[in-house]
């Protein structure tokens, strides 16, 4: 039995051109429309909000020292970065088997070199991925559009909107938004997981009045939306649940285009921030150099002149918690 058999069906208006692209999703054009075009002063205002909120909850450096730190402080975020960069390169292997490989006979300083740049690139990524769920939220309350918007999940980086049908004799719908970055943040198999836990949530709000509606809101793909679909069968997960991608989910929320949003953020961030510095860029200190050579050495990983030196050692460090 298809998951999709397992869930009954929102009555909520639903578009039914079977010709159509969107056969099945959401008559987005029963709920009431956009009342306001929020102005370009309060837009950069939220984006900068949004770009601050997200640099205290996930910095995009891994190697932020003070100014003003002393020697001794430099050493102690340096090894404390250096222990964090070992337990990155453990947890993070991609491929145990093809990673020992890749690495057997390599000096440890370059190692950690390749894991400082992915690392950092994860930690952009993170970054900007709660920048635009914040300002997504941000955004639909200035709107005025929606009824009720919720704070974000601090977790999952979800929110829920409430918005009115044109007509007033149908009670609103309730909309569950899980936003990610990108389609790609959850792989293949994680997405009947992903669909079927959001919905739970919109199924155990028992107070709530009126059909709800569950979204997958994808800030930086280009195109509208779609229905998650099995692969084989292509039945649909969930009937209730959509992918919003950029095309979409922008205009929804923030009455703005993608590119708008894209185009004022790069404003925001050349008028007030500093730009950010490549990985390849960044001069390691050796203290951190140091702290994962020495966490490496205490898995026996390097030989004496500091080369991992034991290809099976390494897989099993990778695959063993």
């Amino acid at each position: 039995m298809s998951r999709s058999l397992k869930t009954i069906p929102q009555p909520y208006p639903r578009i039914q051109d079977p010709d159509s692209p969107y056969y099945g999703c959401l008559d987005d054009t029963a709920l009431t429309p956009h009342v306001r075009e929020i102005p370009l002063s309060e837009l950069k205002e939220l984006i900068r909000g949004a770009i601050d909120s997200a640099n205290r909850k996930s910095s995009r450096e891994i190697l932020s020292i003070p100014q003003d730190a002393t020697p001794e402080e430099i050493e102690r975020i340096c090894v404390r970065e250096g222990q964090e960069l070992f337990r990155y390169f453990r947890k993070y292997p991609g491929d145990p088997a093809s990673t020992a490989h890749q690495i057997y006979g390599k000096h440890y300083r370059d190692v950690a070199i390749e894991q400082f740049r992915n690392r950092s690139l994860q930690k952009e990524r993170m970054n900007s991925g709660w920048r635009y769920q914040y300002l997504a939220v941000e955004c639909a309350r200035a709107s005025r559009r929606f009824r009720s918007i919720s704070d974000l999940s601090a977790a999952e980086g979800d929110f829920n909107a409430i918005i009115a049908f044109i007509d007033p004799q149908q009670a609103p719908l309730r909309l569950y938004v899980s936003v990610k970055n990108r389609s790609n943040t959850m792989g293949g198999q994680d997405w009947p997981k992903a669909i079927e836990a959001l919905e739970r949530i919109a199924k155990a709000d028992r107070n709530a009045i009126g059909p709800y509606c569950c979204v997958f809101g994808i800030a930086m793909d280009r195109g509208t939306r779609y229905i998650k679909r099995e692969q084989k069968s292509k039945a649909p997960y969930s009937v209730n649940t959509e992918v919003w991608l950029s095309d979409f989910f922008w205009p929804f929320f923030a009455n703005c285009s993608y590119e708008e949003i894209m185009r004022r953020t790069l404003e925001v961030l050349m008028e007030s921030y500093q730009a950010d510095t490549l990985p390849s860029q960044v001069n390691i200190p050796e203290a951190l150099f140091d702290a994962f050579r020495q966490a490496c050495e205490a898995e026996g990983l390097l030989d004496s002149s500091g080369y991992f030196d034991d290809p099976f050692r390494l897989v099993h460090f990778f695959v063993s918690k």
